[in-house]
């Protein structure tokens, strides 16, 4: 099949869709299928692509790690037909996914939707985050849901969540798979050694992007009370984003700072090498729709202390590890991360033997598998002219797509607005 992956985060930005697409693209060519990857212009990207569209796009909108893309160039068109697609695969309900529709519907291939992310938790970026704009987001991705011929729900949860909001089109659960043969090698001294963390110390690991969505003053408060109950913890943060600084903050108060080790980003082999060196994986995150970082973790060989949440609790089950109540406290949190990086003897082994069931359950090679056979049977619909019309749910995500835009217009001359009356007027808002 000729597959293309279109998608508003790629390489090298570090978030889990950019991981999802990049896995599934390289699992698919492995299998022998051709990827076209269409995604966004962003700093440092590799020079020498093949396979890959990139357009023009806005970095870092209002203040976040997301770029917004451009009106699509004209030789996407040309890489289309050269490659001649088989089926059109959106990572994301609008900018890039208007694209996607429209590339579907008119070279009449089979568009699939992969529904990454509670995208409600996410209009803080919008300047003058609403209720009304939180409900539309919600309408335009249910609407774009059905807009497709098949839809990828990351997880359970998300998949009842999915059809309690009215999604009707096909639906299955296809997490991202992990690459088990590149997590489970890590060298945990090498890990150790490089990131300047003493051999005998006992590691509280975090994995992820610092942003405000995932919950991380809750995380650094609790990784402050670890570190005081046990002054052997050393806490290692990997991971970029606006909210670095407030864990910087709240460890420097609590003037632990010597205790805390943020390497920033780290790429295979380094990032591999940092879960080996970890002791136990922090988790406290309440807007995810798959454990993908918790995946890798348990890969690694590490348990995960984690809040019950979506994304978390299809990963962590008791055994190889363990998850608390959205209400637990930072200093109940602080205990179970103690608690279980210090397993040991048979109660090690058996937690040993979970986590690799876990890591075969979540491998690369049976999600790749489950996807290429829903786009076989997506495409076998389409062949036999059996393919549903869905005309209706298309219009109905054109009508949330302009609540949404007109939402925001009204937010932004609201603002701009108040900018005036508050501060002096020079013409500018840069801010919005």
């Amino acid at each position: 099949m000729n597959i293309v992956m279109m998608t508003n985060t790629y390489t090298p930005h570090v978030g889990g869709v950019a991981r999802s697409v990049s896995a599934f693209t390289e699992g698919f060519r492995d299998r022998g299928h051709r990827v076209l990857v269409v995604a966004p212009v962003f700093p440092d990207m590799p020079a020498d692509e093949p396979d890959v569209v990139r357009i023009p796009a806005i970095q870092n909108f209002n203040g976040s790690d997301f770029s917004v893309v451009l009106p699509v160039p004209g030789q996407l068109d040309e890489a289309l037909d050269a490659f001649e697609p088989d089926i059109i695969h959106a990572h994301h309900p609008f900018l890039i996914g208007s694209t996607a529709m429209r590339v579907a519907a008119g070279r009449e291939c089979p568009l699939v939707f992969t529904h990454h992310t509670l995208y409600e938790a996410y209009t803080h970026y919008v300047p003058g985050d609403s209720t009304a704009l939180k409900r539309f987001v919600v309408a335009l991705s249910t609407s774009y849901a059905n807009s497709a011929d098949q839809v990828f729900a990351p997880s359970e949860s998300v998949a009842g969540l999915l059809h309690e909001r009215g999604v009707v089109s096909p639906m299955d659960v296809v997490p991202t798979g992990i690459d088990r043969a590149a997590f489970s090698g890590g060298d945990r001294a090498a890990g150790r050694q490089r990131l300047g963390i003493d051999a005998g110390a006992r590691v509280i690991g975090h994995v992820g992007r610092l942003a405000e969505e995932k919950n991380l003053g809750y995380l650094a408060a609790a990784l402050v009370a670890a570190a005081r109950q046990d002054p052997a913890v050393v806490c290692l943060v990997v991971g970029d984003g606006p909210a670095g600084e407030r864990i910087d903050a709240i460890f420097a108060g609590a003037d632990l700072a010597d205790r805390l080790v943020r390497p920033g980003a780290l790429a295979l082999p380094a990032l591999a090498d940092a879960y080996a060196a970890m002791d136990v994986f922090a988790f406290a995150s309440l807007t995810e729709t798959q454990g993908l970082v918790l995946a890798e973790a348990m890969t690694a060989g590490v348990p995960v202390v984690a809040l019950d949440a979506s994304g978390a609790r299809e990963v962590v089950n008791g055994d190889n590890g363990v998850l608390l109540p959205e209400d637990a406290d930072q200093t109940t949190f602080a205990r179970a991360l103690l608690d279980w990086a210090t397993v040991t003897g048979a109660a090690r082994d058996r937690l040993r033997q979970a986590l690799a069931e876990t890591a075969t359950a979540y491998s690369l090679s049976s999600c790749v598998d489950r996807a290429l056979a829903l786009y076989a049977a997506r495409c076998a619909e389409r062949d036999s002219h059996r393919a549903p019309l869905r005309d209706a749910a298309r219009e109905a995500w054109q009508r949330n797509l302009r609540r949404v835009q007109a939402e925001w217009a009204v937010i932004r001359g609201m603002a701009r607005a108040a900018g005036k009356a508050l501060g002096p007027d020079d013409g500018s808002d840069e801010f919005l």
